[in-house]
């Protein structure tokens, strides 16, 4: 099942076969490109769709922007109980350009397991222009997950990157969302559509950075 290029499946045919807790990537893509999500004022997205890239208002609001979240049936279905104040974009990046954000991303909060101290890592975060996090999972419910989830904020060129020369698509996700809001509850998951996501796996050296669990 497809919404515009956003391919759909159902989503209990896709939850068995998600991991059930670690640190996981969860991602629509194929060898080219990768599909992230964010929700966006609507004066933003309606730019974007009308024009293919980010722009106008884009500037304006950096702290509502920086925020790469997967996936979609975290974020958007939540937001789809805000429809009127924020719309539900799906953007189709070249994969290069996301495997560069993870290359570049350094987490916003201190971890010794990551950083000998905590100089060392400010330092880090004062040169990196990604922030990473990693976020509750939730289910299309909202209740939060043992899995976590991926974060990304690029800032700065990465930013600008993102908006304007690193996307291939904008898909307007709004509808979708609101269609599928009335499955959210878990009552009526055996009808709930969600991406068809599978585990993103960049390579070894990558994921032993991001500290990725295994799949």
């Amino acid at each position: 099942m497809v919404a515009g290029s956003l391919s759909l499946a159902r989503f209990l045919d896709q939850e068995v076969a998600w991991p059930k807790q670690g640190r996981h990537i969860l991602a629509q893509y194929d060898e080219n490109t990768v599909i992230v999500y964010q929700a966006y004022p609507p004066a933003i997205a309606e730019f974007a769709l009308q024009h293919g890239y980010f722009g106008g208002p884009f500037q304006l609001f950096p702290h509502e922007l920086d925020q790469t979240k997967l996936p979609l049936d975290d974020v958007s279905l939540r937001v789809g109980h805000k429809t009127r104040t924020r719309e539900a974009l799906a953007v189709r990046l070249k994969r290069s350009f996301f495997e560069a954000l993870l290359s570049r991303a350094v987490e916003s909060t201190f971890s010794a397991d990551r950083h000998s101290t905590r100089s060392d890592w400010e330092h880090a975060v004062a040169g990196s222009s990604v922030r990473l996090q990693w976020d509750p999972d939730h289910d299309p419910a909202g209740r939060p997950l043992p899995r976590r989830a991926l974060q990304l904020g690029p800032r700065d060129s990465d930013l600008h990157a993102f908006g304007k020369t690193e996307l291939v698509e904008i898909i307007d996700a709004t509808e979708f969302v609101a269609n599928q809001r009335r499955n959210a509850v878990q009552e009526r998951w055996a009808q709930l559509l969600t991406p068809r996501e599978v585990v993103y796996l960049p390579d070894l050296d990558m994921r032993r950075r991001l500290a990725l669990s295994e799949a």
